[in-house]
């Protein structure tokens, strides 16, 4: 058994234009002042309204389910307007099938929605390959480790069979703190030393760089 666990936005897909864009108009429906696109990159990866309270730790409770729905409808509407663009990053849908291919066991553990990620995988064709799938819908934000821990149980994976694939610090310490081994990328939206300092064991720059780390990782 060997598991690889990925992040999504960030690891698989590059949704940044996207996410900062629906954030900017769910602060601007609900009235307020939108947070800068750099604040917004640092917190993808966390749930929804997690990232809110990140992004406007002084907001009421309303005001962060108001921010939180408008969001969510705002980000659904450009999807079924067909102007939704989360491209793979280079070389990912290449790779994830040579793991799949090598007898490699994959999962998913990201912020996104169900219906999101769903979507997500379909356009690009590799929903196939991946035995578990666990969003924030179903799970309490990252670094919190029950994602994680659901797809090691439906995966049949010891944590010393698996490993964190992303490219944030919540990645990290998710994986970290139940003793999975973690590998960051260089591509996201976390740097190189605050993923190293999370404990990742090294950062890749590449996925056939990924791809050999995964090997080494767990040979």
């Amino acid at each position: 058994m060997r598991l690889a666990v990925f992040d999504c936005d960030g690891t698989l897909v590059d949704g940044q234009a996207d996410v900062c864009w629906a954030m900017e108009r769910a602060f601007t429906r609900a009235g307020l002042e939108a947070p800068d696109n750099q604040a917004v990159r640092r917190i993808v990866g966390l749930s929804l309204p997690a990232a809110v309270r990140s992004l406007a730790p002084d907001l009421s409770d309303d005001q962060n389910r108001a921010v939180t729905e408008f969001y969510r409808s705002s980000f659904r509407g450009r999807r079924e307007e067909g102007l939704l663009d989360e491209p793979l990053y280079d070389g990912i849908a290449a790779m994830l099938r040579d793991l799949h291919a090598a007898g490699w066991s994959l999962a998913v553990a990201t912020g996104k929605s169900d219906r999101g990620l769903a979507a997500c995988l379909a356009t690009h064709g590799i929903a196939d390959l991946f035995v578990s799938l666990q969003t924030a819908d179903r799970h309490p934000s990252k670094p919190h480790p029950a994602m994680l821990e659901a797809a090691l149980f439906e995966a049949g994976a010891l944590p010393g069979q698996a490993v964190m694939i992303g490219d944030t610090s919540f990645d990290m310490l998710m994986a970290r703190s139940i003793g999975v081994a973690a590998i960051g990328v260089g591509w996201g939206y976390h740097g190189t030393n605050e993923l190293l300092a999370s404990g990742a064991s090294r950062v890749v720059e590449t996925a056939a760089a990924l791809r050999s780390a995964l090997e080494e990782a767990l040979p």
